[in-house]
This record gives C-alpha cells, structure tokens and sequence, in this order.
C-alpha cells in the first residue's frame, strides 16, 4: 500500500485503500439509519458528567430503517439557526488571541519540561500538559478555514509561526480541503476529503483508523525535510506530492488541485519555512542529542492519536456515498453538549459541537456554546436538531464498533 501511504502523510487516508480489493477503491453502500425520536432530548437533558465517558443513559436506537441521503431537510430547524444566531457571527479578537497564544505557550513550556526534567513522574506530567495544550492551539487550524480573511487580522500568519510551521502543519494543508467537506454535494461522497464510510468497515479498520497516526509525526518530518527540496528539483514529485501528502483528509481517492488564487504565495512562503524548520531540527540533534527530538515527536504522536480519536466520533460515518440533504449532513454529525465536561478537552475550540458547526460552518468557536443553548431552548422536543445530540466518546465509538460488527459485505 505504498502509494496511498504517500498520499496521506500527515493523517491514516490509506485506511480505506487497505479495505479494496485489487487497487479498487472501497464501494460504498446504503445503510439504515433511525428517526428522529420525541424522547432524544429527554435523555439528553437527564445526561451526568459521568455520561460523557460511560454508555450508561444512551438513549436507544429504532429499529426502524431509513436512508440518511433520503432525509429531507428541517426547515423549521434551519430557520432557527439562521434567525437565533445573527447576533453571534463576529469572530472576536479578544478570545481568539489569547486563547491560542497562550495554550502554545503552555505547551512549548511543558514540552521543555518533559525535555529538561529527569524525574519520570515530573516528566509524565508534563507530557500530559503538553499534549493537551498544544493540541488546543492546532485545533485553531479549523476555525482559520472558514473565519473571513478580514475578520482576525494576523491571526493566519501568527498562528502558522506560533503553531503550523514548529509542528509542521501549516495552515495550508487544511485551508482549501476542509471546505470541500461542507459542500452541499460533496459532503459524504467519494469527493469528500475527509469522509469514509468507517461505520461499513470491518471491526480492524477503526483501531487501524486510529493507531496509524502515530506516524503522522515521522511522516511530516519526511514530508519537509525531503519530498519538499526534491519537489523543487523534480517537478514529477512536486506533483505527486502535491496531491497526495499536502491536505490533511482521510480519503485515499482524494486527490489536490494545484493552488489558485489567494493561497499560493501563501503555499510558498509556509513550504519553504517547514523545510527550514525541519532541517533545523535534525540539524540540532548534533548538538542536544537525539532525546529532545525524540520527546518533541512522541508528544506530537499523542496530539495526532487524540485528534484522530475526536475525528472517529465527530460523524456517524454511516452514508454509503449519496450526496445528502443538510438535515442529513447534520445528523450524521455530532454535538456533545454540557452537561459533560471532559468533552471540552477531546474536542477543545468548539469542536465538541460539530454537528452544530455543520448547520453553521462560519460561527466563531466562542459563539458555538450560545448558539447551542438558544436552539434547544428554541426548538420544539421532536426536532431534529436534539438526534445529534450525544453523550460521550465512548457511546460513539461503540456505535461505531457495532456497525462494523453487523453483518456487512465490504
């Protein structure tokens, strides 16, 4: 599978291309879904903050088999997000700034510890800090792809010297792709970059899905270090690398047009600073050794295994390929609202309301929250909007695991 491993450097796209059979990409297939039910947001309501690690509560599924693509969209919900929201679409500076600032400084702080410290214990702690503030400031990357260019000004090229570049994901290997995921016609189709149908794959397929991006740390270095000054030599590996390891999607079949407009300077300028940067770090292991490198690396292998594990859960995964309706979109996405709170570090920067997100891609992550609030207290109990509503990591990942243990041909 060499050559879908190459496609997807920095995230486990060749997880599908594993599934085919003969260089043929995975078939998608329909798969029955359940309706909406009146209770949903009853059980949501009596949710614990023990609930958003633990099955217990989850409301039950129907029996009853429905197509997501068939879903037709709920206009009374669309309305409400639409007319409840207004008031909430500034993107402020205030929050954005300091927020992301200062959770890379926390970081870069506790990775120096995990560096200096020999204490095991001290060093263990400082890991775990580290991994859990830098991946809150590389969370950012998501809102930088759908903010107004003019609504933070700075804050693109800020975030990519403070965060992209030193952990070797630029802001362009997301700005141009995640977007193509909320179009209306792509989302869930085999023209979705960061869609696959994980919930038609067999059971081995979602440890795989998650295990995998231990290596996006490795992979990246490889990708700057080496493909990048051969790309300049060898426009063929330009090319190749272009399309295949310079977007951060899950779909092996996915395959990136060359950079127009706006982002190409932009694509320059962040390319040639992740190749400096990458020699810059090799180059300092004649110096300080192989043991800050090597911690620096492991902490960014748990910050890609812990995105990757929100990415499991952040859909249902379970359309077979059909274009869908934006209720549809919707409900194969998923909120996990408050009560819970351990949600907000899984899914920091808004992300823990991603089905929201979807019915609103432009709203700022601090306004996420409100604008939850309001819809619930706004939208009558059978709505759809209260289906996409769900507990924690684990109920999702179960689903997921018995849908992959149904009896499916692949």
């Amino acid at each position: 599978h060499r050559g879908a491993f190459v496609q997807e450097l920095a995230s486990p796209a060749w997880v599908g291309k594993a599934l085919s059979s003969g260089g043929r990409c995975i078939r998608f297939r329909p798969v029955p879904s359940s309706p909406p039910r009146v209770g949903a947001f009853r059980d949501y309501q009596q949710m614990t903050m023990q609930q958003t690690i633990s099955a217990v509560g989850f409301a039950k599924e129907t029996a009853a088999p429905r197509l997501r693509a068939a879903i037709a969209d709920d206009k009374a919900m669309l309305r409400a997000a639409r007319d409840l929201t207004k008031d909430l679409a500034e993107a402020k500076p205030s929050i954005y700034w300091p927020d992301m600032v200062g959770s890379a400084l926390v970081g870069y702080a506790a990775l120096a510890g995990a560096i200096v410290f020999a204490n095991p214990v001290l060093v263990a702690l400082c890991a775990i800090v580290a991994v859990l503030a830098l991946y809150r400031a590389l969370m950012f990357i998501h809102d930088l792809t759908h903010i107004h260019r003019d609504a933070l000004p700075g804050f693109r090229t800020g975030w990519n010297l403070l965060v992209g570049i030193p952990l070797l994901t630029p802001s362009f290997m997301y700005e141009g792709v995640h977007t193509l995921h909320h179009k209306r016609t792509q989302y869930g189709t085999v023209e979705d970059p960061e869609y696959l149908p994980l919930a038609l794959m067999k059971p081995w397929s979602l440890p795989l899905f998650v295990i995998i991006a231990l290596l996006a740390p490795a992979a990246l270095m490889l990708r700057f270090a080496v493909l990048v000054p051969l790309g300049a030599l060898f426009p063929s590996v330009r090319r190749l690398v272009w399309e295949r390891a310079s977007s951060l999607s899950i779909n092996p079949a996915f395959r990136r047009r060359p950079p127009e407009g706006e982002i190409k300077p932009r694509v320059m300028w962040q390319e040639i600073s992740g190749m400096v940067w990458a020699w810059a770090l090799l180059a300092s292991t004649q110096w300080l050794g192989w043991r800050p490198l090597l911690i620096a690396l492991a902490i960014k292998s748990a910050v890609a295994v812990l995105n990757q594990l929100r990415t499991l859960v952040a859909h249902l995964w379970e359309n077979e390929g059909e274009a869908m309706s934006v209720t549809a979109q919707f409900l194969d996405s998923v909120n996990v609202p408050p009560p819970g709170r351990i949600a907000e570090v899984w899914a920091p920067v808004g992300l823990r309301y991603h089905a929201l997100h979807h019915l609103m891609p432009s709203m700022p992550y601090h306004s996420l929250p409100e604008a939850h609030r309001r819809l619930v207290a706004a939208l009558e109990l059978d709505s759809h909007y209260h289906s996409a509503n769900h507990p924690g990591m684990l109920v999702l990942v179960g689903r997921l695991a018995r849908n992959t243990m149904g009896r499916r041909n692949v």
